[in-house]
């Protein structure tokens, strides 16, 4: 069977573009310890964009599991982007000195706002080692839960 020319090209596009999609996504573990229990907590991301955004998950010990988005401000983040991040916690972090209105800084600051299935919520920032490699580039931060428990993370280099 001849395949044309017209054919090739298609499935060699197709073939390039699943290549350059699948390498785009990132992913990543790190580690950290809930304060001030020092119980272990273990955290994993992942993102399509390069770091810039993506999923954050964290598992405590006492099975709890927290899952949710993350956004790294960025002169291109929009409010619409850190409009999730805000859901069920007050308006802003005071000692960030960022307005959530708009984001103009490249400030290599990230951004997590996590839930359990039921509901729970667990946010983080964390502060990037390398912001324009995202979360690969490592970095390191701290998660709190609504009732004040904080849970320390260092995230390695990928």
């Amino acid at each position: 069977m001849k395949l044309s020319r017209s054919r090739i090209s298609a499935a060699f596009l197709l073939l390039c573009t699943g290549i350059a999609l699948g390498a785009c996504t990132t992913t990543g573990a790190g580690d950290g310890a809930e304060s001030p229990s020092s119980a272990p907590a273990r955290f994993s991301w992942k993102s399509t964009d390069g770091g810039a955004t993506g999923t954050l998950s964290v598992s405590l010990a006492d099975g709890r599991t927290f899952y949710g988005p993350y956004v790294q401000i960025t002169s291109e983040a929009r409010s619409n982007d850190l409009e999730p991040m805000w859901r069920g916690w007050p308006y802003r972090w005071s000692d960030w000195d960022l307005q959530p209105a708009f984001a103009t800084v490249y400030s290599g600051r990230l951004m997590a706002n996590l839930r359990t299935a039921d509901g729970q919520r667990l946010r983080c920032r964390i502060y990037l080692t390398d912001p324009a490699e995202g979360m690969a580039g490592g970095g390191q931060g701290t998660c709190r839960l609504a009732n004040g428990v904080s849970v320390d993370a260092v995230f390695p280099r990928t």
